[in-house]
């Protein structure tokens, strides 16, 4: 099972995303900062991570560029309620943008795109070239 950590310092965007993504049939961690994520991604090492921008403490193009120091391969998607944000060049460095949405259908769609599977989290069947 893929995992995926998500880091928002809103308990309510956690809880939503852990929910959705469960479902979809992935393994879920939380991480309510920026220095809690770092330490999770050292400990278990997930597939993929999405990053809010605006956090207490280290933000999240701070936590970006930190994990991407050490993890150049991990895919990682800001979302973000800031859609402006997209043009700061710090979030460049991530793989995807979205904006936050109480519907995760095109965050679902994105993390599936990066780990190969489809929206019910099973491994997509791809027809032969």
């Amino acid at each position: 099972m893929k995992r995926i950590l998500v880091v928002d310092d809103e308990e309510a965007i956690r809880r939503l995303y852990r929910v959705e993504l469960s479902e979809a049939g992935y393994q879920v961690d939380l991480a309510a900062d920026g220095a809690e994520a770092l330490r999770m991604v050292e400990q278990s090492r997930p597939d993929l991570m999405t990053i809010d921008i605006r956090m207490p403490g280290m933000d999240g193009i701070e936590l970006l560029a930190k994990v991407r120091a050490k993890h150049r391969d991990l895919p990682i998607i800001i979302c973000s309620a800031y859609g402006d944000l997209k043009r700061d060049f710090g979030t460049w460095a991530s793989d995807a943008f979205i904006t936050k949405s109480a519907d995760v259908q095109e965050l679902k769609m994105k993390i599936a795109e990066f780990l190969g599977k489809d929206e019910g989290g099973e491994k997509a069947c791809r027809p032969a070239e």
